[in-house]
């Protein structure tokens, strides 16, 4: 029996366990199995990104199901792999060249650029994977996918050409989100909103053949030079008798109509408003319904078109300026007001998203998500938290066509050639030599590439092998869960169920479980600009990789964020230390002694004494805890539940119960002890392995009896413990629980009046009930032991004066914990320092219950707030009562 070191050191550990687990395939599926698949594909992170503490808490999730479900005998399988993120590496690449090379893209041409981010690809893309090791990842390396991978690309043609034939892909001039700096369109994903100081100027338009004018209100009055319409509301009596006439727009002389529309808000600015349906989401769907002309007013590079006249040339902002001036030389500008408005920015290069008229590939959606509907509502998916099945399905009856295109060179280029002869479109899964229509053999492929989310819709089925049927296809699909944040269950989600029922004729998975945002400890999104963002891997090198996967699984809600702070990691990373310490206590304590496989299993339920039946039964309410915990995804509660157990029932108590036997006892006796300690450490740390895998692998491997490896061992649960299990007991347990209450009793009793620890005192327990006396009489040795008595009696005390008092409840009855204080304290001060207590407890009661009494604020906040201020006024009242009765035996 190998001893541990004086100190856990997860630098000494954990780089060795994760080599050694790989070293013996433990991470690795079989697609062949017999046994039950469960499996789960990891959302790919970007081939330029580092692990951040989203990554971790994401990946921790999905690493705790895997492990315990490999534990608990299933076929596992957690694919690992990289998204290519067009935008992001392309941009990476393209700064990266300009800085060393002072060239653009387009100096380079389209292949050599694509070939420079393949290598950029090469050197750095796989960063993030050496990051996921020292997480402890337990994903199939072996399997590792990107999204340009071969397989994965010949996937990604075959579902666009099939959606194409059947009409699904399209071709047509809509608007999209363009960014300028880009040229590109991106997706809303990729649109940060930020309230954005600004102004509302207010313009007058004259009304053609009349001495009228209508005021509208814009805050972009540089569109009003793509202007085709004011709309007003038709029941606004301001402009009902304009509805049908003509304005003359201003700077540019065009007649354009009044329209009527029930979108126009009428307490919004004057109530008219301009319609721009080429630059404005809102206005184009005012035009379409309208047929409004479409004017175009911007290049590519989100500079003004030959459609804005004397104004061509201008960026939006220079033109923005110029307009305004020339408004209000002509005296068109009637007022300006300042206002806060929300802005749309590119993530990627901070400029301003423009609402952009272009032509683009799109899938269209209506057919694809109605079975993809479907499958939520019969349940044949779910969402954990539920709360997240209205969003998806609301999302899911408002669907758009997708945009799939990007005038982008780095991702899947689109497999579309152009005919040069006869100007038809070749869609096809192989490059044509020919035109399919008129055989001509000059053809061009589409210069777009696709949406990255494109790709990204095809992940649980085209990272298993599709469109082959491979066995990997056959065994692990669908999936069992998608663990993921709410902020793409559109983006992602839904398109990966729509993609999955039309290509596979199934579900993807089975579950998707929405976890909320890190946020900093004091609830602030974690970003660079605020200076609170938190690197993990830093965190694992300070603190250890299971403290920080612990942190964050103890503290998880289903479906809330997460406030994370270092003072709660430190304290994980010491309950890391309390189990090292305690199973370092228990070897040492057992060295000498045999301890069989076959000691184990003759051990019988007359061997033990109440204290060791009492853990095995406590085992079994923690392991039935936990399985049900994590059945039903509650992550912190299982971590909580194995916290409270290991530091509290197992480390605390048991463990102090075992002393006088590990120290003075022998033969039989001892044995048994040490068993007991040891099958309970066992259980204890394959129950923690899946939260904190490195020190439960490190120290499982010290125990005697163990198997090869804590993650390959069973993973406790009533149903597969049974034979252990049947030798705790249940009055044992009640037994054990009512000594616990009766130490914690009088060492509060210690505490509150101020008693030294080394002081020694008489108490008594005055039992109501027959069998409450047996157990007490049973353990009087060990309370006295370990509450610091030099004596118990268990019986009647005549008087109650001067003496400190704690009631425990019981099933029925209950026992009274009396201490004599006086010659212990001083009564005076004693007395002094309760009514100090109670004149403090009385005035947060009176604040209380006049908060609580306050209608508006009963009405307004949480539920949650009033439901724990109420039980924080019962709770004061009882304190009071209690107070009020100690005083009263302190003076009599």
């Amino acid at each position: 029996m190998e001893n541990l070191s004086d100190r856990y050191s997860p630098q000494d550990v954990e780089t060795k366990i994760y080599q050694w687990w790989k070293n013996k395939n433990y991470f690795n599926a079989d697609d062949k199995s017999t046994k039950a698949p469960y499996s789960i594909i990891l959302p790919p992170p970007n081939v330029t990104g580092f692990l951040h503490m989203g990554h971790a808490l994401d990946h921790t999730i999905q690493d705790v199901l895997i492990r315990w479900k490999r534990m608990s005998g299933f076929n596992t399988l957690w694919l690992p792999g990289t998204d290519h993120a067009g935008i992001a590496t392309q941009a990476v690449v393209e700064k990266l060249l300009h800085k060393e090379e002072k060239k653009t893209r387009h100096d380079l041409g389209r292949e050599a650029f694509v070939e420079k981010v393949w290598n950029w690809k090469h050197q750095y893309g796989e960063r993030i994977y050496s990051q996921m090791e020292r997480l402890g990842e337990s994903v199939d390396w072996n399997r590792k996918v990107f999204t340009l991978d071969e397989g994965v690309s010949r996937a990604v043609r075959k579902v666009f050409v099939t959606l194409y034939k059947k009409g699904w892909i399209y071709r047509g001039e809509k608007l999209v989100n363009w960014s300028p700096p880009l040229q590109s369109a991106i997706s809303d994903l990729e649109v940060v909103h930020k309230e954005t100081k600004g102004n509302l100027w207010h313009i007058t338009y004259p009304i053609a053949g009349s001495e009228e004018k209508i005021i509208i209100a814009t805050t972009r009055p540089e569109t009003m030079l793509g202007d085709t319409a004011v709309c007003v509301n038709p029941v606004d009596d301001r402009y009902k008798h304009l509805v049908g006439k003509q304005v003359i727009l201003p700077l540019v002389g065009r007649k354009i109509p009044i329209i009527a529309d029930e979108y126009v808000d009428l307490t919004f600015g004057t109530g008219a408003l301009k319609v721009t349906p080429a630059h404005d989401f809102n206005d184009y769907e005012l035009g379409k319904k309208h047929h409004l002309p479409f004017i175009n007013i911007l290049n590519r590079d989100g500079t003004i078109n030959e459609n804005g006249g004397e104004f061509k040339g201008l960026s939006t902002q220079e033109a923005r300026k110029k307009v305004v001036a020339a408004l209000e030389a002509k005296e068109f500008l009637v007022k300006v007001e300042p206002i806060v408005n929300s802005v749309g920015y590119c993530d990627r290069t901070g400029a301003v998203v423009e609402p952009y008229l272009s032509e683009q590939w799109f899938v269209r959606t209506e057919e694809l998500a109605r079975p993809a509907r479907h499958m939520v509502e019969n349940g044949s998916i779910r969402f954990e938290p539920e709360q997240w099945t209205k969003t998806y399905l609301h999302w899911m009856n408002i669907i758009q066509d997708w945009c799939i295109s990007r005038q982008l060179w780095w991702g899947h280029r689109i497999p579309a050639w152009y005919c040069h002869r006869c100007q038809h479109v070749n869609v096809s899964e192989t490059d044509p030599v020919s035109c399919e229509k008129c055989g001509d053999t000059h053809l061009t492929q589409e210069s777009d590439v696709l949406d990255t989310w494109f790709s990204s819709a095809l992940w649980p089925f085209s990272t298993l092998g599709w469109p082959q049927n491979t066995e990997a296809l056959k065994t692990f699909y669908p999936t069992s869960v998608l663990v993921t944040g709410h902020d793409i269950i559109f983006f992602w989600v839904a398109r990966m169920i729509m993609m999955g029922i039309e290509f596979t004729g199934n579900v993807p998975f089975r579950t998707v479980y929405i976890h909320g945002l890190i946020r900093d400890s004091e609830g602030r999104k974690m970003s660079k600009s605020l200076g609170n963002s938190i690197d993990p891997v830093e965190m694992i090198d300070q603190y250890g990789a299971d403290a920080l996967r612990f942190t964050l699984m103890a503290q998880i809600a289903s479906g809330k964020d997460l406030k994370f702070s270092v003072d709660r990691l430190e304290g994980y990373r010491n309950f890391m230390n309390k189990i090292w310490n305690a199973a370092r206590f228990i070897l040492q304590n057992s060295a000498g002694l045999n301890i069989t496989q076959d000691a184990v299993q003759n051990i019988s339920t007359h061997d033990l004494s109440s204290a060791d039946k009492w853990i095995v039964a406590a085992t079994g309410k923690l392991e039935a805890e936990v399985d049900k915990y994590l059945t039903e995804y509650r992550f912190s509660d299982a971590a909580n539940a194995i916290y409270s157990f290991t530091w509290h029932e197992f480390c605390d108590w048991y463990l102090e119960f075992s002393k006088p036997i590990l120290y003075k006892g022998e033969g039989k006796a001892k044995t048994t002890t040490v068993i007991v300690l040891m099958e309970t450490l066992s259980r204890v740390l394959r129950l923690l392995h899946p939260f904190a895998p490195f020190i439960t692998e490190e120290i499982y491997q010290k125990l005697p009896n163990s198997k090869e490896s804590c993650m390959m061992a069973s993973f406790p649960t009533p149903a597969g413990d049974s034979q252990w299990l049947s030798l705790g007991s249940e009055s044992a347990f009640a037994e054990m629980t009512l000594v616990k209450e009766v130490i914690l009793a009088i060492r509060n009793i210690r505490g509150e009046n101020q008693i030294k620890p080394s002081q020694k005192f008489a108490a008594w327990a005055v039992p109501t009930e027959d069998s409450a006396q047996k157990m007490l009489l049973k353990n009087v040795e060990e309370i006295m032991r370990l509450a610091g008595l030099d004596s118990l009696k268990v019986e009647e005390r005549s008087s109650l004066s001067k003496c400190a008092v704690t009631p425990i409840r019981l099933a029925d009855g209950h026992v009274d914990v009396v201490v004599p204080l006086e010659g212990l304290v001083n009564i005076e001060d004693e007395v002094k320092r309760i009514q100090k207590n109670m004149e403090k407890i009385n005035k947060d009661v009176i604040l209380l219950t006049k908060k609580l009494g306050n209608e508006n604020f009963v009405k307004n906040a949480p539920e949650d707030i009033v439901q724990k201020d109420t039980e924080l006024l019962q709770e004061l009242k009882s304190k009071i009562v209690g107070l009020e009765a100690s005083l009263q035996r302190l003076q009599s």
